[in-house]
C-alpha cells in the first residue's frame, strides 16, 4: 500500500500527462497505472465507511499537501491543475513537502489557534474534515425504508425523470423501479433502476451483470445507485465493450446530487472575489 508522500511525484507526473489539469477520477486512474498498483490493493476500503478506497483516501492527502505547498490548485468543479511553481520542477523531494506543510500548519495554528484549513464541503478533503457529509450519510442509513423510497423518487423527479415508480418486487431480477428520463422535452428514455442501501459492502461486477441481464429488452438505459461504492471490476463491467452501458451513482455522487438540488440542505454562500493577476500572466 503506497503512502501519501510516495504518491506525490506520480501524481504530478499524472497531471503532466493529462496536459496540466484533470478531474479527481482522471488523476487517480493515471496514478494507479503509473505506479502499477494491483487491483487487490486498490479494492481495500478506507475504514468502515466504504465510500472510497484506502488508496483514494491517501491520494486525497497527497493533493492536500501539494496544494498547501503551492504546487497544485483546484476549482469548485473538482478540477485540479499544476501551478507555476511546479512547471520548472522535474521531481520533488516528498520529505521536503511534508516538512514545509507541517511548518506552515504549526504557524497557522500558533497564529490563529486552528489546524489546517479545509473546506468541509469539498469532496476531495480527507473524510474527517467532511463533517456535513458524514452526518448526511448516517441520516441516509438510518431513515426508514419508505422514507428513503420517497427521497429517491424526489431525487429522480427533480433530476428530470417522469412517471417514476418504485416497485421492488421480489423475483423481478433486482429491478427496484422505473421512470422516463426526458431531455429538452423532446427525447425520452425508459430507465430501469436498482438501488442498494449498503453501509459498507461495495457493489460487485456480478451484481452489475445480473442487473444488465434483467434489463434486456425492457428499457433503454439502466441506473444502479448505492449509498456505498462500486468495486473497480464493477465499474469496468458497467462500461464493458459490446454490452449495454449502465450508469453508476455511488454514495458520494448521491450526496452531491442532494447538495445540487438543495434537498434537505441549506447552503449559505458568502461571495468574495479577488482577482489574481499573476494567474493570468502565467498562462
Amino acid at each position: 500500500m503506497p503512502t501519501y508522500d510516495e504518491m506525490m511525484n506520480p501524481l504530478l507526473d499524472a497531471l503532466k500527462e493529462l496536459g496540466g489539469s484533470g478531474t479527481i477520477d482522471e488523476i487517480n486512474e493515471r496514478v494507479f497505472n503509473l505506479m502499477k498498483i494491483p487491483n487487490n490493493i486498490l479494492e481495500i476500503p478506507h475504514g468502515d465507511k466504504g465510500s472510497r478506497s484506502e488508496v483514494e483516501y491517501r491520494l486525497a492527502w497527497t493533493r492536500t499537501y501539494l496544494k498547501r505547498a503551492g504546487f497544485l490548485e483546484n476549482s469548485s468543479r473538482g478540477v485540479w491543475a499544476l501551478t507555476k511553481a511546479n512547471k520548472d520542477k522535474t521531481e520533488l523531494n516528498p520529505k521536503d513537502i511534508v516538512n514545509l506543510v507541517r511548518s506552515l500548519t504549526k504557524t497557522v495554528k500558533k497564529e490563529k489557534e486552528e489546524t489546517i484549513d479545509f473546506d468541509n464541503n469539498d469532496l476531495d478533503a480527507p473524510e474527517e474534515f467532511q463533517d456535513w457529509r458524514s452526518v448526511l450519510k448516517n441520516i441516509l442509513f438510518d431513515i426508514k425504508p419508505d422514507a428513503f423510497e420517497r427521497l429517491f423518487k424526489r431525487i429522480l423527479r427533480e433530476s428530470g425523470f417522469h412517471q417514476v415508480e418504485v416497485t421492488g418486487k421480489s423475483g423481478d431480477g433486482g429491478i427496484d423501479g422505473k421512470g422516463i428520463f426526458r431531455i429538452a422535452g423532446f427525447i425520452s428514455f425508459n430507465v430501469l433502476f436498482q438501488c442498494k442501501r449498503y453501509r459498507e459492502n461495495s457493489i460487485t461486477s456480478s451484481e452489475i451483470r445480473d442487473f444488465r441481464g434483467a434489463l434486456q429488452g425492457r428499457a433503454d438505459k439502466g441506473l444502479f445507485v448505492t449509498t456505498s461504492s462500486f468495486t473497480r471490476d464493477a465499474i469496468k463491467e458497467a462500461t464493458r465493450d459490446g454490452a449495454p452501458p449502465i450508469d453508476l451513482i455511488d454514495g458520494d455522487a448521491l450526496i452531491d446530487k442532494l447538495k445540487e438540488l438543495k434537498l434537505g440542505l441549506e447552503i449559505e454562500i458568502v461571495e468574495k472575489i479577488e482577482i489574481k493577476n499573476e494567474w493570468f500572466s502565467n498562462l
